[in-house]
């Protein structure tokens, strides 16, 4: 069975780049007659908003972009949690420490002596007396996923084969110094729980991919099929407003055929 996913975050309403995504979730499920899930990627509890969801609902079903079902990722946190144990048991888990302005520092020294802005690791090497102390003085640290550093590949829909060194690649933070979740962790287990076969989107998740590749397979799951679309960009090539409205006006239904069908190409 055939099953896709649009997961879009109640953060605000939904733009041009959301609806692109979506249309082509859509109709890879509806061509295949299987599952089309609309996945609400709440688990930022101070910026997820009910209207916003209510929002998203509307505009795709005047979109006629019906799903087959919905899911809240904020009903899942037990799931991620248990995820979260896993990855820890198996030694692919780890809690980082540093300041946003210790990384800042850390990047600029890689970049002045020409190598890529990878985090050190140094994390790794703190005793437990060591992050005791450092929890005492911060506070609990964020949680970061162990790459095994080799390369990722595969057969991209849409760019063809890909190859990523994750030597190259931050080991990605996926669960912050305050408890949330990231969304690099719930889509990953969401994917694999929720049986999710075909995944497309941007082009600038790319390398999201490749991280997310090796969490699914160090979870026990099979990658879905991959494929990322070009980001739409304005007349002089310049990148789009995350918060490029699909429409004009208050609402999409306040709109004509001919904006969309425009905007849609």
């Amino acid at each position: 069975m055939t099953t896709t996913r649009f997961a879009p975050s109640p953060t605000g309403h939904i733009h041009i780049g959301n609806l692109r995504t979506a249309l082509m979730n859509y109709m890879i499920a509806r061509k295949a007659d299987g599952t089309f899930i609309l996945r609400i990627d709440d688990t930022d509890p101070e910026r997820s908003k009910e209207e916003y969801v209510d929002g998203i609902k509307r505009d795709l079903e005047w979109l006629g972009l019906t799903w087959d079902r919905i899911e809240r990722q904020s009903l899942r946190l037990d799931r991620y949690a248990e995820a979260a144990d896993r990855l820890r048991e198996m030694g692919r888990f780890y809690e980082a420490f540093e300041t946003p302005t210790e990384l800042d520092l850390k990047r600029k020294k890689q970049l002045n002596m020409g190598k890529p802005p990878v985090y050190d690791r140094a994390a790794l090497a703190l005793s437990d007396a060591e992050k005791d102390a450092l929890r005492a003085e911060r506070g609990d640290g964020v949680w970061r996923f162990k790459l095994d550093q080799e390369r990722i590949e595969w057969n991209d829909g849409i760019l063809g084969d890909i190859s990523i060194d994750a030597a190259s690649v931050s080991d990605p933070v996926l669960i912050r110094g305050d408890g949330q979740v990231l969304y690099t962790l719930a889509s990953v287990v969401d994917d694999i729980e929720m049986g999710v076969t075909d995944v497309v989107r941007g082009s600038d998740h790319v390398t999201n991919t490749a991280t997310q590749i090796q969490m699914i397979e160090a979870l026990g799951g099979t990658p879905p099929r991959f494929a990322h679309h070009s980001l739409l960009t304005g007349p002089a090539g310049e990148a789009l407003s995350k918060r490029c409205l699909l429409y004009t006006s208050p609402s999409p239904r306040d709109c004509g055929p001919d904006l969309v069908c425009r905007l849609l190409l």
